[in-house]
């Protein structure tokens, strides 16, 4: 069993347009609407494996309702945390070309009670749980160390922890441990305060994030694929991807099915690269099935081409 942490959910709706032009009416030709978040969607995704997930979240007014009722008809658990804000909702516009443009809502503040109750519930679920996997920006009320002091209970309970945040909020869980952090190119180059130009360069970024305490590091570096970095070696994998429909979720996708795969070593990211790479051609925020993976596409090396520039480099 999985069990994610999202502290601040929201209620996604996407449109797929033919164009985005700013000042105009834009007719949309697809719609979606979904639970949000990235825990939430990597519940999604661990749940389209056909594997048991509990979802933790704090959830308010009528879009956390929607939000339960739309985890519900996907057959997913929640364990919702009672909030007196109300859940945010976001807005993803897609355009042909694989452009996505987001507008996210700021979400509500978190009392203190609400705070401690949400460390609770988190507690009292994980009993059983193989991951904790905590994902996402914190809400309002909740400080950069709220992320750390989760990993620490979770570790005092003898829980493997995943993590995927970035910011203050990344470098001050460090200090616990965390089992595994995703971040992706961009969250990498900001925890070490240097631009990644090259797969080599966010090697030797993900090595300094392994010497501030992350046990492994699994890094996205967008079209290029991913790294694996942790006490075995050093792992690089790739997938074609045919066209871009959406990347909204594909990086909480990628976790899902590293966690699905046992959360370590090349096979794992194997897995990760493959939900991630199917993730990316479904519509929204639409998480793959295993019929849309394609695992034999995918490859693993032990060689990392160090010297391979980045499609999408990080300033």
């Amino acid at each position: 069993m999985i069990l994610t942490v999202t502290p601040n959910p929201s209620l996604d709706r996407t449109y797929e347009v033919p164009a985005l032009d700013r000042g105009e009416v834009v007719r949309a030709t697809g719609e979606r609407v979904d639970p949000g978040g990235k825990g939430v969607n990597v519940s999604r995704a661990v749940a389209a494996a056909g594997v048991q997930t509990v979802a933790v979240l704090p959830l308010g007014g009528a879009p956390g309702a929607l939000v339960a009722q739309l985890l519900d008809e996907q057959g997913i658990e929640a364990a919702p945390v009672p909030v007196s804000g109300q859940t945010r909702s976001n807005i993803a516009v897609a355009e042909p070309d694989g452009t996505l443009t987001k507008i996210n809502a700021p979400g509500p503040e978190l009392s203190d009670a609400e705070r401690e109750l949400l460390l609770a519930t988190v507690g009292e679920r994980s009993r059983g749980a193989d991951w904790i996997a905590c994902c996402g920006s914190l809400p309002r009320g909740l400080k950069p160390s709220w992320y750390a002091e989760l990993v620490a209970r979770a570790h005092a309970a003898g829980a493997r922890i995943a993590l995927d945040t970035s910011g203050p909020a990344l470098l001050a869980a460090l200090a616990e441990r965390p089992d595994v952090v995703k971040p992706n190119v961009e969250e990498l180059a900001e925890a070490v305060g240097c631009p990644l130009t090259t797969v080599g360069a966010a090697v030797a970024a993900a090595e300094e994030l392994r010497k501030a305490g992350a046990h492994a590091v699994l890094a996205s570096l967008g079209a290029d694929g991913q790294l694996l970095v942790d006490a075995s070696g050093t792992y690089f994998a790739s997938a074609p991807v045919a066209a871009v429909r959406s990347n909204v979720g594909a990086g909480d996708s990628s976790l899902a099915g590293f966690l699905i795969a046992g959360g370590s070593g090349p096979r794992a990211l194997a897995s990760a690269v493959a939900h991630g790479a199917a993730a990316v051609q479904l519509p929204g925020s639409a998480m793959p099935t295993p019929a849309d993976l394609a695992p034999d596409a995918v490859t693993v090396t032990s060689e990392v081409p160090l010297s391979r520039v980045l499609t999408e480099p990080a300033a």
